[in-house]
């Protein structure tokens, strides 16, 4: 939604306005730690800047308060502004001045008392039974639930938003539809040491809520309003959909003449290849044919378990690769750490490019070229035995039989294992051949 977009750019520009400014600051009147805890009987009467990774103000900022880490809790006085960014963003005191805070898990508590503007941006934003902005409120993210009180306007966009609350003023709602949403943020942010409300998707406008001025919300269809919630008037818009975006399907003779580019560039491609192979390594590609044409269910099913070995392969390589890692890490052996990783690493690309590349157009070659053989030798048989005519012919027909429509995917992988088998019982009778040399 556009309209998320710019909020989201303004708050990101008021955050990186505050950095800007504050950064000079954080060298002279700042705190940092792990954790940082401003008590009760204390007070700092001037502006605070803190990074720490826990920071709970219990005391009194006479002043504005610039805070980023993981978890920060506001249970004291804020006598200026808050800035407040990190994994978990609480405020159950009093900030008589405007509040920005960004986080996964955002929360006023039932006490939170904000003098001025909220401006909130997050995965969820929770605003508790008893919690007042006596201003302005504002909130883009993905979930949040409005249980206290706004004492002007409110502006709320996401993907789930429940008012349980009171707005003094005009409500402006941008809000995904049901069930387009994805699933809460309670699902998968675990670590905010707060619990997070469940927000159904969509708009929802709960019994007791009050709106005490205009209702403004954005949806394909009418939401249910509680008899008595709305003051002033009600009103939906239609959501604004972005034709330039959308595709247009393409006509028949689109379809056509796009099957049939992709056609013709797959069986050049195809014969491109094949009558590379003929020319680099003719040997090679007589010997995988000679075996697919010997042993054809043979082929199929040691193509299967090819198939399987690849990915086996490639987690022992991972495998040796991490036990290696840490054997020779422990032993203080850094520079083999490094080796065994590089080697991993290149044989792991080694061996994914080799597959991809002989899955994709090898078996297919391996196939054309030996179905074209077959065909021109039931025909002309001095044909058959050359190296051009068989692949151009099998490229045409392989090619065709790959692109066909609903049923092309199915010859591929027929194919694929067919040439994956075949590969494999080759080079298996070479690997035997020097062992069987070598115990005689």
């Amino acid at each position: 939604m556009k309209t998320i977009q710019r909020i989201s750019t303004v708050f990101i520009l008021i955050a990186l306005f505050s950095l800007a400014v504050t950064t000079p600051a954080l060298a002279f009147d700042g705190r940092s730690g792990d954790v940082i805890v401003i008590e009760a009987d204390e007070t700092v009467k001037d502006d605070l800047y803190v990074t720490a990774d826990e920071f709970t103000l219990e005391g009194t900022v006479q002043g504005d308060l610039v805070v980023f880490g993981n978890y920060i809790v506001i249970k004291g006085t804020v006598e200026g502004d808050l800035i407040a960014a990190g994994n978990t963003v609480v405020i159950e005191g009093t900030v008589t001045d405007d509040v920005r805070i960004a986080g996964a898990a955002l929360q006023l508590g039932d006490e939170a008392v904000i003098g001025g503007d909220l401006l909130a941006a997050g995965a969820s934003l929770e605003t508790k039974e008893g919690s007042t902005v006596e201003n302005d409120a504002l909130f883009a993210g993905a979930q949040g639930l409005f249980a206290g009180s706004v004492g002007r306007d409110a502006f709320v966009a996401g993907g789930a938003i429940e008012i349980r609350g009171e707005i003094a003023r005009d409500l402006t709602a941008e809000v995904g539809e049901a069930g387009e949403s994805g699933p809460s943020p309670a699902m998968y942010i675990n670590d905010t040491k707060i619990s997070l409300p469940t927000v159904n998707p969509g708009l929802k406008i709960a019994e007791g809520a009050k709106i005490g001025g205009d209702f403004n919300y954005t949806q394909s269809k009418d939401i249910e309003i509680p008899a008595g919630a709305v003051d002033g008037k009600v009103t939906r818009k239609e959501p604004v959909v972005d034709e330039s975006n959308i595709p247009a399907p393409p006509t028949p003779a689109e379809a056509a003449a796009s099957w049939t580019f992709g056609l013709i560039r797959d069986i050049v491609t195809l014969a491109l290849f094949g009558l590379l192979l003929a020319w680099l390594a003719p040997l090679f590609m007589k010997g995988l044919m000679d075996k697919m044409q010997a042993q054809p269910a043979p082929s199929f099913g040691w193509g299967l378990v090819a198939y399987a070995a690849f990915f086996f392969a490639l987690m022992l390589i991972v495998i040796v690769m991490i036990v290696g890692g840490i054997l020779f890490g422990a032993l203080t052996l850094g520079g083999v750490t490094g080796i065994i990783i590089w080697v991993g690493l290149l044989a792991l690309f080694a061996l994914i490019v080799g597959f991809v590349l002989f899955t994709g157009l090898g078996s297919q070659t391996l196939v054309a070229w030996l179905g074209g053989r077959w065909i021109l030798g039931r025909f002309n048989p001095s044909l058959a035995e050359n190296k051009i005519w068989p692949v151009l012919l099998g490229a045409a027909i392989v090619g065709l039989l790959v692109n066909l429509p609903l049923v092309g995917w199915l010859f591929g992988f027929i194919i694929m294992f067919f040439g994956l088998g075949a590969l494999w019982l080759w080079v298996r009778e070479r690997m035997a051949k020097p062992v069987a040399a070598a115990v005689q």
